[in-house]
Order: C-alpha cells, then sequence, then structure tokens
C-alpha cells in the first residue's frame, strides 16, 4: 500500500499569510538535504531558502505571481549544464513537498517561475546565488487556505509490464 503522504501530496496554489515555524523551516531543509544526487555530487546542487517579506514581493513579481504569496520559499539551485541538475532538484523538492505534507503545510512545484528568475542577475545576487548556478525548482510552502480537490489518481499514468 502506498504511503498517505505521497497519496495526500496536492498542489497548493492558495495559501494564507501565516508564518511557517523554523523547527518547520528545519525540517523541510533536512528533507532537502536528505535527497538524492546523480554520482554523489553534492557540489553541484545547493538551497536558498526565502522568508523575508521584500524578497519574497520581489521574487513574485519577475516571476508572475508563480510563488502564490506562500511565506516561505525554498529556491533549488543547480550548477549550469551539470546533466544531473534538474533531476536532482525534482527529487529534492519532491522531499520537500512530502515532508510539508506530513506537517499539515500546503506545497507546490514551480519550474517556470524558476526559468523566469533566472533573468534577474541582480536579485540572483542578492540571494547568494553563484554566477555559475541557476534556480532550477521553487517550492512554495506554507498554510493552505484553500483545499485543492482531490482526484483519483490511480490511473493517471499508463503502466505497462512485461
Amino acid at each position: 500500500m502506498v504511503n498517505t503522504i505521497i497519496k495526500n501530496r496536492r498542489a497548493v496554489r492558495k495559501f494564507t499569510a501565516d508564518f511557517v515555524s523554523d523547527d518547520k523551516i528545519k525540517n523541510l531543509i533536512e528533507a532537502f538535504q536528505t535527497s538524492p544526487c546523480g554520482m554523489h555530487q553534492p557540489d553541484v546542487m545547493n538551497l536558498v531558502v526565502v522568508k523575508d517579506k521584500e524578497l519574497r514581493a520581489e521574487i513574485e513579481k519577475v516571476t508572475g505571481n508563480s510563488c502564490y504569496g506562500a511565506p516561505v520559499l525554498f529556491l533549488i539551485n543547480t550548477k549550469k549544464d551539470n546533466m544531473f541538475g534538474e533531476r536532482d532538484a525534482s527529487a529534492a523538492a519532491e522531499n520537500i513537498m512530502l515532508e510539508a505534507t506530513d506537517m499539515g503545510l500546503g506545497s507546490v512545484y514551480v519550474m517556470g517561475g524558476a526559468v523566469k528568475l533566472n533573468d534577474f542577475a541582480d536579485i540572483q545576487k542578492e540571494l547568494g546565488i553563484a554566477q555559475d548556478f541557476e534556480t532550477t525548482v521553487i517550492v512554495p510552502v506554507g498554510k493552505i487556505a484553500e483545499e485543492p480537490a482531490k482526484e483519483d489518481r490511480t490511473s493517471r499514468y499508463q503502466v505497462t509490464i512485461y
């Protein structure tokens, strides 16, 4: 049987303004730290956690409001042109999202906003993201303002067994 945390994870796009405690953020960072990395190269990925209201507003503006007003953003950055970067970032994002679900928080996987954020070198610099890295995924996290609809995902994709 599939773990209920995995079954209950949903893309949340409406968050309350309530802050996320430092203890919960610490747990989410720990989930990031335990994610797999291709060829055991941990130096090709890093995380920037954005709690600061002004920085979040700046990121929201340049990404077309793709972070949905979440009170904390997890920016997963990977070394440019690394063959494992996008895959590693996706695995790390899933870990963060599953941990958020387990703690009763909502989250969403944002790739388009991450791509847009890379067009703003001044913001990347302000966030301490090295020039040889790019933001690959943003995971907005917060308390859920509106529960997403539950859907049957048991037959979502085609599966072939030989």
